[in-house]
């Protein structure tokens, strides 16, 4: 694992509370907290715009710059539940410490808004199939599964702390 870089890099399925649970476990440690979509989004506008306006594609290349410049910075950062699509991304995650957030179907649903979400427009089902399509990807990359289907995310983000204090001791 690379000594420079964040304390730590959340992935997962959209709406899993990522950038939530981000926020918190910097909290705890005391340390800066970047989310690659809000960059993107700071800089381009809103996610569904570019998606309305410019596609996927060019939404993913706007993705995977905000991630590399992310992966530079130190903290915790939380990455777009699609950011892993891209196998450079993917490398690039084996020289960190990486934590899957994950949350069932029925946690989920309630989270679920297409109109911010685009990949989403479908709901609960495209939710299960766009998690079923990249499971294997967040498994690549992650050390360690932190489930926020029914623990309290200040709970949640605890454990995320003492597992990145264990892994650093």
């Amino acid at each position: 694992m690379a000594e420079a870089g964040p304390v730590v890099v959340l992935v997962g399925p959209p709406a899993a509370g990522k950038t939530r649970l981000g926020r918190r476990v910097a909290r705890i440690l005391g340390v800066d907290f970047l989310d690659t979509d809000a960059m993107v989004t700071s800089r381009y506008g809103p996610i569904p715009t570019l998606f309305a306006t410019e596609g996927e594609a060019s939404f993913r290349e706007k993705e995977r710059a905000a991630v590399t410049e992310a992966l530079a910075t130190s903290g915790v950062v939380a990455l777009g539940g699609g950011a892993v699509i891209n196998p450079d991304t993917r490398a690039d995650l084996r020289a960190h410490r990486v934590a899957l957030i994950s949350i069932s179907p029925e946690a989920v649903a309630p989270r679920l808004d297409s109109a911010r979400r685009p990949l989403l427009a479908g709901g609960l089902e495209s939710w299960v199939a766009l998690v079923a399509a990249r499971t294997g990807w967040y498994a690549e990359v992650a050390g360690a599964t932190f489930d926020t289907s029914t623990t309290p995310l200040d709970t949640v983000a605890e454990d995320v702390a003492a597992w990145i204090k264990s892994e650093a001791a």
